[in-house]
């Protein structure tokens, strides 16, 4: 891994379940090379860890965020550990 690799965990809230949000964003992910997973929670959020690029994660989101019918109304960031070797991005149930 270089040096410029970070990985977020993220928390959307909004309207973002049943609206096709994991799909996108494991989508976003493989579009713009980009490693972790995507999970729906109880509480209506979904969460995410992402680990890539700064801009990586930027274009992920953005590209998250012209969803059809997805509103994302809230996001809580905050750096974590990145997870060296990772590979691919996948959604969790």
């Amino acid at each position: 891994m270089t040096n410029n690799i970070v990985r977020k965990h993220i928390i959307f809230k909004g309207w973002v379940q049943g609206v096709g949000f994991r799909y996108r964003a494991s989508n976003a992910a493989e579009l713009y090379g980009v490693s972790g997973w995507v999970k729906n929670e109880f509480d209506g959020s979904v969460s995410m860890e992402i680990q890539g690029t700064h801009q990586q994660i930027l274009d992920v989101i953005t590209a998250i965020k012209r969803g059809s019918y997805i509103r994302i109304e809230d996001m809580d960031m905050k750096t974590t550990s990145v997870i060296p070797d990772e590979r691919g991005f996948r959604v969790k149930y």
